[in-house]
């Protein structure tokens, strides 16, 4: 509260004795150095963006990342220093991210129609058939595995058994579901094909 005081006492608030304050959690020397440092933080983002929502993105950023390192100015240090740098690091990264993202979109002025392809009905057995046809330990770890995502650890808790134990099951099922998808017919005739 006192270095709230001080800094309505001046003109010019005393912005170290702010930060100060704000690493105490001072709520109001928090919101007199944000009103203080922000406007021309502003600047310094729409100087080089030209952007006004970019220059508030970027302005946003600059105070969470303040918050999460505010624990590591110094008292007696320059603040504006210490700020300025983590603002420039601000809009290197802005302008880092807003690179890849422009590198990864294509333009174009229509976009291309996908086809609806006719896709051939497989005679491919469905997957309750593929794993009827598994030891019921197999077809266990599988389920838990493949269908409702558990870990391996979470499966070995489940079914009291080792980690070892259940990635071999799974390992094995594996190897004879393969087994059974090559006896198939429509895939065998694939691979003869290729």
């Amino acid at each position: 509260m006192q270095a709230a005081a001080d800094a309505s006492a001046g003109s010019q608030p005393d912005l170290e004795l702010l930060m100060i304050g704000y690493q105490k959690a001072d709520g109001a020397a928090t919101t007199a150095l944000v009103e203080a440092l922000s406007p021309q933080l502003y600047r310094f983002f729409a100087a080089q963006m030209g952007s006004r929502a970019d220059a508030n993105d970027m302005l946003q950023e600059l105070w969470l990342r303040i918050h999460r390192a505010r624990h590591t100015y110094r008292p007696g240090e320059p603040l504006l220093a210490w700020v300025y740098a983590i603002a420039r690091r601000v809009r290197v990264d802005s302008y880092r991210r807003r690179h890849r993202l422009a590198l990864r979109e294509v333009a174009c002025d229509v976009l291309p129609k996908v086809s609806a392809q006719e896709q051939e009905p497989d005679n491919l057995p469905s997957f309750e058939e593929l794993v009827a046809a598994l030891p019921e330990s197999q077809r266990e770890v599988l389920v838990m595995l493949k269908v409702n995502g558990l870990s391996v650890e979470e499966i070995a808790r489940a079914t009291s058994c080792t980690v070892g134990a259940v990635k071999q099951k799974a390992h094995r099922a594996y190897v004879r579901l393969r087994n059974l998808l090559q006896q198939s017919p429509t895939t065998g005739a694939a691979r003869n094909k290729a």
